[in-house]
């Protein structure tokens, strides 16, 4: 089976994004009806949660909840959802109408537990002004790593909060080693601290080589606002390497990101493949 149309999409100009709760007493054969009437396309990408893929009867291999972990001075939580949706477009307007159509199809048999409105920045840069996903694999090595073999792909979404404020108030070269790269140019510094995000994250560097799709987006909500971060995998694996070795639980050594910006939510999510333009569940 084909992979959904937006797991390879570029990081879209808006996007919304659902994360859903079951509701009590939901039985398998109603989710299953409920989402069958989603129609999928390269706007719309539908995760399930293992909440949902346990009820369900989907067994894939690898599918588990997002880990809580901690590191000195540091929290990663886990808020696990049963279903996450993204949808993308160029108008915000239209993405919430389109949200509410989603929202009044599925009231049913999930409850939204959060709304997060996303968008495109300078080209492509997080809110501290830093390309984002620049490591990115390409082409086939980008199919390689964001999906498997039977067209399942495996996300990892997190919302970090930035505290801007904070970030400024270092100096321009100390914000190059906390990100390990230039801000103007997107250089990766040659001699990056140990504790630079980019060294932290540096996907050959782990054993196996730990690659993974981001498709991440900045947002605001209120007096909150960061990036909604999002990697696609084959597994869970090559993320959770990456989030381990972040939190220091590899070495010690944690992440800069960690001195100014901090994860408020956590869920994995398996991306099923599609028949036409609707979620292939039967048979998984």
């Amino acid at each position: 089976m084909p992979p959904q149309p937006g797991v390879l999409a570029p990081v879209p100009p808006s996007s919304v994004h659902l994360t859903f709760a079951l509701r009590p007493e939901v039985d398998a054969a109603t989710l299953r009806h409920r989402l069958s009437l989603i129609r999928v396309d390269e706007g719309l990408l539908v995760g399930l949660g293992a909440p949902a893929t346990v009820l369900l009867g989907m067994p894939v291999p690898g599918v588990r909840p997002f880990p809580a972990l901690a590191g000195p001075g540091i929290a990663v939580p886990s808020t696990q959802g049963a279903a996450w949706i993204r949808l993308s477009g160029h108008d915000p307007g239209t993405l919430v109408v389109e949200a509410q159509d989603v929202l009044d199809t599925l009231g049913d048999v999930l409850v939204a537990t959060d709304v997060l409105h996303g968008f495109l920045h300078d080209g492509g840069r997080d809110l501290t002004g830093y390309v984002d996903g620049t490591e990115n694999p390409k082409g086939d090595d980008a199919v390689t790593a964001a999906i498997d073999d039977r067209g399942f792909s495996f996300l990892a979404v997190q919302q970090w909060v930035h505290d801007l404020r904070t970030f400024a108030a270092h100096g321009q070269a100390e914000r190059d080693r906390m990100i390990g790269r230039t801000l103007d140019d997107d250089v990766e510094l040659v001699d990056a601290p140990e504790w630079a995000h980019v060294k932290r994250t540096a996907q050959e560097s782990f054993e196996p080589e730990a690659f993974v799709v981001r498709r991440s987006t900045p947002y605001a909500d209120g007096p909150r606002h960061g990036l909604l971060f999002l990697a696609f995998g084959r597994s869970f694996d090559a993320y959770e390497a990456q989030l381990r070795r972040m939190v220091g639980l590899e070495d010690g050594i944690t992440d800069a990101l960690f001195r100014f910006s901090r994860p408020v939510t956590g869920g994995y999510y398996v991306v099923p493949p599609v028949d036409g333009h609707h979620l292939a569940l039967s048979g998984v």
